[in-house]
């Protein structure tokens, strides 16, 4: 079995090799995504504005079986390097949305708080706006945020190389709720 280094240096690989040529419709992807990607569904996460590097990790963990889900799965098994790479430009080049609901300034505050002493700032970036292989988490919807945060917890949602498990495993179940809330809330 190929260790995480040589796993995400294999992902490099792939994504920067492969021709940007692909013929894949990201129409497809907007029925449970919403439209450019823009999710409407609470527990289903937004696309537009990601990272294009970060959406290619995903969809080839879930080619390569490494992160399962009912309906992620078999869309991603017959996709082609080219036609990730393709997806992945498509969905970060998308407006976001604005977020539906901004939280109170308590929600705010602690939010803040939170981030900062947890050290989201430190791989999501200043803004939280992710970069390269790690996903944006603000404006992300607030559901998914917090089953995302809720499984890196509980050990059972794929980690690459381990630091959002060792992180959110020690949250308190009130912070994952306030978590959410406060990067759901985010522009």
């Amino acid at each position: 079995m190929r260790s995480r280094a040589a796993l995400a240096a294999a992902l490099g690989v792939a994504l920067a090799g492969a021709g940007a040529h692909a013929e894949v419709d990201p129409q497809l992807c907007f029925a449970c995504h919403g439209p450019n990607g823009n999710s409407t569904n609470p527990v289903v996460p937004s696309l537009a504005g990601q990272p294009a590097q970060f959406i290619g990790t995903q969809l080839i963990m879930f080619r390569e079986k490494r992160r399962t889900d009912a309906l992620m799965s078999p869309v991603a098994a017959p996709l082609t390097n080219p036609e990730i790479i393709a997806l992945g430009k498509f969905f970060s080049a998308q407006q976001r949305a604005a977020p539906a609901k901004k939280p109170g300034e308590a929600v705010l505050a602690a939010g803040r708080k939170l981030a900062e002493d947890y050290n989201c700032v430190v791989c999501h970036g200043p803004a939280l706006k992710g970069q390269q292989h790690i996903p944006r988490i603000a404006g992300q919807q607030m559901e998914y945020l917090r089953t995302q945060l809720r499984g890196f917890m509980a050990g059972t949602r794929f980690d690459m190389d381990g630091n959002m498990t060792s992180a959110a495993q020690r949250l308190k179940p009130a912070d994952v709720d306030v978590l959410a809330e406060y990067l759901a809330g985010l522009e």
